[in-house]
């Protein structure tokens, strides 16, 4: 049991300083962990906690993949406290998302976070932080120098 708790440490450390979401494949080679059913069964059990707990912090899940989140109302009453306040939150996500995987598609982005990921995309392509290329139907996204500049990537 002791074992489960360093391991469920490991596991909220990994999602605290992911700008993502990570699927329990990831969590297993970052944290480890030989199994990624434990690693969902640990998963499920930090849910737990953080409910127990009544904590302003709870662990969502997209598309099989976890991230760390903050409950409402306290992420509209601290949102101001974001380094970046002039991107959405939202966008901010799907920047962070579209960083990690320079060159992903608009639809791949649209089938992990939802349909809201177009405005996101427009929002970024506006303050010249992504670029868009169309690609068939759907567009290629990658980031721009201005990124690099403003996040020191």
């Amino acid at each position: 049991m002791d074992q489960d708790n360093e391991y469920k440490k490991f596991i909220e450390a990994a999602l605290f300083m992911s700008s993502n979401a990570l699927g329990a494949k990831e969590i297993c080679s970052i944290t480890g962990i030989a199994s990624p059913g434990m690693v969902n069964k640990l998963l499920k059990d930090l849910q737990n906690d953080y409910q127990v707990r009544d904590s302003a912090i709870e662990i969502i899940e997209i598309d099989n993949k976890y991230m760390l989140s903050l409950r409402e109302p306290y992420s509209r009453k601290v949102s101001s406290m974001a380094t970046a306040p002039d991107i959405s939150r939202g966008a901010l996500r799907v920047l962070a998302y579209i960083s990690k995987n320079n060159g992903v598609m608009q639809s791949s982005l649209v089938k992990s976070f939802g349909s809201g990921v177009y405005e996101y995309t427009k929002e970024l392509d506006e303050k010249g932080f992504v670029e868009r290329k169309t690609v068939g139907r759907s567009r290629k996204l990658m980031v721009t120098s201005k990124f690099r500049e403003y996040f020191s990537a």
